[in-house]
């Protein structure tokens, strides 16, 4: 993996060797470093990390998702579980880095690969690469912020100032560039190389990928469309989604060139701050729930999280993740099998079409995570008997144990607590908001550079505020 991330995304800061030797005079005038034009498997390389790391990235300056969800709580600095998304921009980070550094590159790799020399199949297979990772970008942009700019971003020599659109148009759209990349993928074909850092080229697992990220948006939908969520849901299950941890949308880390960026934020960094939070200990304490073994440490022989939105006592006095998070090397897990299995199990609890039953789908899903973290079959029985699925009351069973199988998946989690408002999160007591948060707000920036688009789509949602609830999230 070293190897394959030093030539995939190293190579684009040191590109002399992509560019031909050249005994004309012309080549005088160019510059071997910096060549006019990158190859596109270089941009998909360098979107691919961008995105996973800074979805990943658990940093305070960032999403801010793991306080979202209130499973992290920070000791020295409470202000962001405090819900300060000001002071440290993060709404503007976060914009920024999936806009400017992971679809900007995302769009150029699709002008480029239009003048690379391919098989027809293969430009087909390297074109829904691009196109796929860059839907899944576009989720997250509208679960993020709601209504964002689309069908006029990245027309710079057109239009300076998009406008927003609705995040529910959105949606629709991506459903339907997700039915068409599909169908033109030619899966006996081969995709990217070395510069396809998630399924290596594997055509197969980009199309489990685009029906996985296809049931998300479905199953967002279901409380503000049931008819398209239900069409939308059943299509993605029966076209094939993630079916396996293999089939999982992981970006791995070498440890070297790049880390994992929770090893980044908690090890690398030094910072003593960051501890599980006494909801997401409590909670798995009253569950007895063996995750908690492979999560987190004990002190005084017991589990103690950290009181969330609250300066806490000493970094030594709580339960700190154990290295199973904190190693350079574990992957980013963007679109887990135990997340699709939840969603399936949601899907069936809502009557669609999901391929079982509500109760054998929340019996897979919880046992899939079980699995992903190492836990013992026998100790997975024992766990699904003394919490079994309610029926009655879904919404809850469902709920937490997607919320504690989201651990450390912050987006998903995320999406999870909203839509199926399980388990209630209580807004802290010295929170700066009035409640949870629901989204980010807008970047400042946009304010300054699109200002009258970014102000009539706050207008349109309801006010730019975190509080404002999404289109999908209705009750």
């Amino acid at each position: 993996m070293k190897n394959i991330l030093k030539a995939a995304l190293t190579g684009i800061l040191i590109s002399a060797s992509l560019v031909s030797c050249q005994s004309d005079l012309t080549s005088l005038n160019e510059d071997p470093k910096h060549p006019s034009v990158l190859p596109s498997e270089n941009l998909l390389a360098t979107a691919l990390f961008q995105s996973s790391y800074y979805m990943d990235n658990p940093s305070v300056n960032f999403n801010n998702y793991r306080f979202f969800t209130q499973q992290w709580a920070e000791g020295q600095y409470p202000q962001e579980t405090q819900y300060d998304l000001v002071t440290r921009n993060q709404p503007r980070n976060h914009f920024n880095r999936m806009y400017v550094y992971s679809l900007n590159n995302l769009r150029q790799a699709k002008e480029n690969l239009k003048n690379e020399v391919e098989t027809e199949d293969v430009r087909t297979n390297k074109m829904a690469t691009l196109e796929i990772e860059e839907i899944f970008i576009w989720e997250n942009l509208v679960d993020t912020f709601g209504d964002v700019p689309y069908s006029e971003a990245f027309k710079p020599n057109e239009i300076l100032t998009p406008k927003y659109d609705d995040a529910k148009t959105i949606y629709i759209d991506l459903i339907k560039r997700i039915d068409a990349v599909i169908a033109a993928v030619k899966p006996s074909a081969k995709g990217y190389g070395s510069g396809d850092l998630v399924y290596a080229g594997s055509m197969p697992k980009w199309i489990k990928f685009a029906n996985s990220i296809k049931l998300r948006l479905g199953i967002n939908l279901a409380d503000v469309d049931p008819t398209l969520a239900k069409a939308t849901v059943e299509s993605a299950i029966a076209g094939g989604v993630i079916a396996s941890e293999d089939d999982a949308y992981k970006f791995k880390y070498d440890g070297n060139t790049f880390s994992n960026p929770v090893f980044d934020n908690l090890v690398a960094s030094n910072r003593d701050d960051f501890v599980p939070s006494e909801i997401v200990i409590n909670t798995m304490n009253s569950l007895s729930d063996p995750r908690m073994e492979k999560w987190f440490t004990k002190v005084g022989g017991i589990y103690k999280g950290g009181v969330f939105g609250e300066l806490n006592d000493p970094y030594s006095d709580f339960s700190h993740l154990n290295d199973y998070f904190r190693s350079s090397t574990t992957a980013s897990n963007l679109l887990s099998y135990a997340e699709v299995n939840f969603l399936k199990a949601e899907a069936a609890a809502r009557g669609y079409a999901a391929g079982g039953t509500a109760v054998d789908l929340y019996a897979t899903a919880v046992t899939s995570s079980m699995k992903e973290n190492g836990v013992a079959d026998a100790t997975i029985a024992t766990y699904l008997v003394a919490n079994p699925y309610n029926a009655v009351n879904w919404k809850q069973s469902i709920g937490v144990q997607a919320w504690i199988a989201m651990f450390n998946k912050g987006l998903a989690c995320w999406n999870f607590t909203r839509r199926l408002d399980n388990p209630t999160l209580v807004n802290p007591p010295k929170s700066n908001l009035s409640s949870v948060p629901y989204r980010m707000p807008y970047s400042d920036q946009e304010y300054v550079l699109n200002g009258a688009n970014v102000n009539a789509a706050a207008s349109k949602i309801g006010g730019d505020k975190a509080t404002t609830k999404l289109f999908w999230d209705k009750f």
